[in-house]
């Protein structure tokens, strides 16, 4: 069995708990800030460790206390930390995520370390295999991610991608997708664009998730944050397509790890004891 292989990004989240999200130019009160762990790649890779594979992560962090801090947790998880690499001078990627009594949320990202991946950091993809999966979201400079899936198609891994945030890549790029990964509003914007995907996999919130004609339910659940349940989804899905799970199989364990996510606070669950 091969692994998966996340080319992404991490982050420090900054959660803000609050009533309600504020509208334009309004001033809301908060309760205490909380700091926690996410970025998207980060994410993915723990969901892909938690799901049995062995899970690569491929990324940077800043000099600081927060970007030293990650790479041991990331570890404690089970993921492969050796192609990560600290950059000097410039800090570990922020997130800020208001989140409303409803669990619903907004995030606001500052990329810091994630956005000095360049061109060169697509030499650490060259151990990529067949029997690899190459799970990437777009928190990274958008040329870079296109080259890297390029890079993971040449070398034949099958290419994940999960087109959040949602940015207009080349059509030849999605092409060699299997599959694209969008929510319901991403598919919108997709399909706005013109931009036709042939292998693409939308998940519907608590409607499921769908693939081709293949469609699964979402387990029913009362969420309290639904930060990182897309970024648990796709790593789960990784996971069980390296396994060879078959479709229905992969999108079932996506759908239920996406609902478990849900049930804690924060992107990544608590670290294992």
């Amino acid at each position: 069995m091969g692994r998966v292989v996340v080319f992404g990004s991490l982050s420090q989240d900054l959660h803000l708990p609050m009533e309600r999200h504020p509208l334009g130019g309004e001033t809301v009160m908060s309760g205490d800030i909380e700091y926690r762990f996410g970025g998207k790649g980060a994410n993915q890779a723990v969901a892909a460790a938690r799901a049995g594979v062995a899970s690569v992560f491929v990324g940077k962090v800043g000099d600081d206390p927060q970007g030293h801090e990650y790479v041991e947790r990331l570890q404690t998880f089970g993921v492969d930390t050796s192609k990560m690499e600290v950059v000097q001078g410039v800090p570990t990627g922020t997130a800020i995520i208001y989140n409303d009594k409803h669990g619903e949320n907004m995030i606001v990202v500052a990329p810091g370390a994630n956005h000095r991946m360049g061109a060169a950091d697509l030499d650490r993809l060259d151990d990529l295999a067949a029997d690899d999966v190459l799970l990437m979201p777009l928190e990274l400079p958008l040329d870079v991610v296109s080259e890297a899936v390029r890079r993971g198609h040449e070398r034949g891994a099958r290419v994940i991608l999960n087109l959040a945030p949602f940015a207009e890549l080349p059509a030849d790029v999605l092409a060699l997708c299997d599959p694209v990964v969008v929510n319901e509003h991403e598919a919108e914007l997709l399909a706005k664009a013109g931009l036709d995907v042939p292998e693409l996999l939308t998940t519907r919130g608590a409607k499921g998730a769908e693939w081709g004609d293949v469609h699964v339910p979402a387990t029913p659940v009362t969420p309290v944050d639904t930060t990182g349940a897309g970024d648990a989804f796709c790593g789960t899905l990784a996971a069980a397509l390296c396994q060879g799970k078959d479709h229905e199989t992969a999108l079932t364990l996506a759908a239920e790890a996406a609902s478990a996510n849900v049930l804690h606070h924060g992107a990544q669950p608590p670290l294992p004891a």
